[in-house]
């Protein structure tokens, strides 16, 4: 899996490469995108243990995964921390930024912590991210999401991700020291992963979420894992690759949307191409022109906000991020996802 290892960065790939020491320590206000939609916005933080299953990176252990959902909501409380101080910490160190330690834990978002669902059923969506990157940081799509009508749930699948923070401390990503290992399998458990999220979250009454309404969406290695947990659960209704290979025979006869960036095209192009003709239900793949692997996630925005893509190699800034403008990708992929739901999974 070298050529999707190319996106892991710390931060969920957030930082492309390591900052030049700045002359001015305190850091700039750092804010995502107002979601547009009718609905004001709630998100709660769950940590789930499967136990049914050992881990695959730590055997010795049952499988946990901390999952952010959003939903739409009373607009009461108030806005959580966007990473917690442990995360944001652990981020500024591994990549030896000159800014205070909590800088990412106060990027402004719209959501309301534990804020009480609305009345409705809803579809449900789910997102899954990229390799070495945690659902925050998708924070942006799944507002948006959000503020439209559905409820989202972020999965952070452990051991997977940079300085994912569980109840009991920050857990690495062992996947990440392991380019060339078992990642085919690991995408397999990524499905297992996200049918058992489903399952807690039909049972969940805070939620009232419609069984027949299931979408899913992914970045990179999280976009290998939409395409899996559709062949694998088939209450999955569509899905939309962002970036990711697929691994192995995938065939669908369901909705799929596959966005691509000019470098994922080069290193995945030809698992996409081989794997077309098997698609057999409505399909797209379409190449968002000067976008960077990491176009839909909150990084390209920040690393802007932060004032650091000047700092960045050339040729990182362009895989990473591409030329095209952060918030224009960014309002590209919302509109693009909300849209594609919409039409294939909530109606």
């Amino acid at each position: 899996m070298k050529s999707l290892m190319v996106s892991v960065a710390v931060i969920a790939g957030l930082l492309g490469a390591p900052a030049v020491a700045s002359a001015a320590p305190a850091a700039p206000a750092l804010s995502l995108p107002a979601p547009e939609g009718p609905f004001p916005i709630g998100v709660r933080t769950l940590h789930l243990t499967d136990q049914q299953r050992a881990d695959p990176w730590m055997p010795e252990k049952r499988r946990e995964l901390m999952v952010n959902v959003w939903y739409p909501a009373v607009p009461l409380g108030r806005a959580p921390l966007y990473m917690t101080n442990a995360e944001s910490a652990a981020a500024v160190a591994g990549r030896k930024l000159d800014l205070p330690p909590d800088t990412l834990s106060k990027v402004r978002i719209h959501s309301r912590e534990n804020a009480p669902s609305l009345p409705g059923r809803r579809p449900l969506v789910l997102l899954s991210p990229g390799a070495g990157n945690n659902r925050i940081t998708l924070t942006s799509v799944a507002e948006h999401l959000a503020a439209q009508g559905f409820v989202v749930a972020g999965i952070d699948h452990a051991y997977e991700a940079w300085a994912t923070e569980f109840p009991d401390g920050l857990r690495q990503c062992v996947a990440c020291t392991r380019p060339n290992g078992p990642w085919p399998a690991a995408i397999a458990n990524r499905a297992i992963d996200t049918s058992f999220v489903v399952d807690t979250l039909l049972k969940d009454r805070r939620w009232s979420i419609d069984a027949r309404k299931i979408g899913m969406a992914g970045h990179s290695a999280g976009g290998s894992a939409t395409a899996a947990t559709m062949v694998a659960d088939r209450r999955i209704k569509a899905g939309v690759n962002v970036d990711g290979p697929f691994y192995g025979t995938v065939s669908l006869d369901r909705p799929l949307l596959l966005l691509a960036s000019p470098i994922g095209e080069k290193h995945f192009g030809p698992t996409w191409d081989e794997t077309w003709p098997r698609l057999t239900g409505p399909k797209e793949r379409f190449l968002v022109k000067d976008s960077g692997h990491s176009s839909v996630t909150d990084a390209a925005l920040l690393v802007d906000q932060l004032g650091l893509r000047p700092q960045i190699p050339p040729t990182e800034v362009e895989n990473q991020y591409g030329s095209i403008d952060s918030r224009k990708a960014l309002d590209f992929f919302r509109d693009r996802l909300t849209g594609f739901f919409k039409q294939w999974s909530a109606r």
